[in-house]
């Protein structure tokens, strides 16, 4: 679907991810995560490489990365702050859902040009209160009146929405569709308000911001999506989120072995002769994290030739939907495997909040990817999916 950019533009846009996540990502990190704040500057920095556009194909003024580009994006933030990775992955899914299901539709189209020429910054309302985190099933109803329509939400969680542009918002599709008729509608500011019904004082990834809230606004009919949201959700939203999740946790966990690999090299420079006996941990956690990241790899694979091969059925197998799951749920205790062996390696330096060596935060981030999205719940899909799977050999 995407055609990738020349690799050697991407190794040059890599580069620039790098210098901004140290120049600016990482020295804000902190300060975003004591104060539980939107990261401002980091994502001003994002928007100054056109980077949330990248994905919109080339064709329509974008980069035209491919899934695995953006993945590598998000891995690369992932080394410097959490929450900013964790914003940019959010965004990208938004997208994702725009350039794969706009269908002609010329509002959308005007939209995704916008996208490019401003860098618009998109939020997601999926969850809801009162229906258990489950993602095809809605509560509330678009109320369509001539070319408009109104929607009211009760949202217990929607990241970043005080600093969003714009918020796309699953539905009923009319007051008397079932609860799984879905239809995905885009809010820009101005057209929505926003009460707040929940606060974000969290352990980890404190820096999303994501507060719950009452969301109501009206809009015209060209900002309802025309393909309905369980096609959006296993086409796009289901896969892609668990592509780009696992790989800014991937980046987290790679910072985490990053600082043991340095405590060791410090360590071995004070006795040359003896490397310390740490090293063997080194070795350890190093291969956990290759194994999360080739997981990472065959996943974003598989997607890429599905969207290349444009079967819609495809996305419906079983064994697909299994698998992608699996890819969340091992990566997200993977994360919490990797920095707890990473802090041992380090000691007491990586417990402390005032050391340079210090995961504090790395691991707090790290317990919050089997949380969102509760992991039990989709261990729990996946066993009813399995009794349906035929036998693979």
């Amino acid at each position: 679907m995407h055609q990738s950019i020349q690799q050697t533009d991407f190794d040059a846009l890599m580069e620039q991810v790098h210098k901004i996540g140290k120049e600016v990502i990482a020295v804000n990190a902190d300060d975003v995560d004591k104060q539980a704040r939107f990261p401002k500057e980091s994502i001003e920095a994002i928007k100054s490489l056109k980077l949330m556009s990248a994905y919109v194909p080339a064709s329509m003024g974008g980069m035209g990365l491919s899934v695995g580009q953006v993945a590598k994006v998000c891995e690369a933030l992932g080394h410097y702050c959490g929450s900013t990775a964790m914003i940019y992955a959010m965004h990208k899914i938004q997208v994702a859902c725009l350039t794969h299901h706009y269908h002609d539709s010329p509002y959308l189209i005007d939209y995704i040009s916008k996208l490019v020429n401003e860098q618009r910054l998109i939020a997601s309302a999926t969850t809801e209160i009162g229906i258990g985190g489950d993602l095809r099933s809605s509560i509330c109803a678009v109320e369509v009146d001539g070319d408009s329509f109104t929607l009211t939400k009760k949202a217990p969680v929607i990241s970043y929405a005080l600093d969003a542009d714009d918020i796309l918002v699953t539905a009923r599709r009319q007051a008397d569709s079932a609860a799984s008729d879905q239809v995905q509608v885009m809010f820009h500011k101005g057209q929505f308000e926003l009460e707040p019904i929940s606060g974000w004082d969290t352990l980890g990834f404190r820096g999303t911001c994501s507060s719950g809230f009452v969301i109501s606004g009206k809009g015209s009919i060209g900002q309802i999506f025309p393909e309905n949201f369980g096609e959006i959700l296993s086409e796009s939203m289901h896969p892609f989120a668990h592509i780009v999740w696992a790989s800014l946790w991937s980046g987290i966990a790679a910072d985490a072995v990053n600082k043991a690999r340095k405590f060791i090299r410090n360590q071995a420079k004070k006795n040359i002769n003896a490397p310390p006996i740490s090293a063997i941990r080194l070795g350890e956690v190093d291969s956990v994290l290759q194994n999360m990241r080739n997981n990472i790899a065959v996943a974003e694979q598989e997607y890429s030739d599905m969207l290349t091969a444009g079967d819609k059925n495809a996305f419906s197998n079983f064994g697909f939907g299994i698998r992608i799951n699996n890819l969340k749920t091992s990566s997200a205790q993977l994360i919490v495997d990797i920095v707890g062996k990473a802090m041992l390696i380090c000691g007491i330096a990586s417990y402390r909040n005032d050391s340079p060596m210090s995961l504090s935060r790395h691991i707090r981030d790290a317990y919050g990817a089997a949380l969102m999205v509760n992991n039990d719940r989709i261990m729990l899909h996946n066993s009813t999916l399995l009794l349906m799977h035929r036998e693979e050999h």
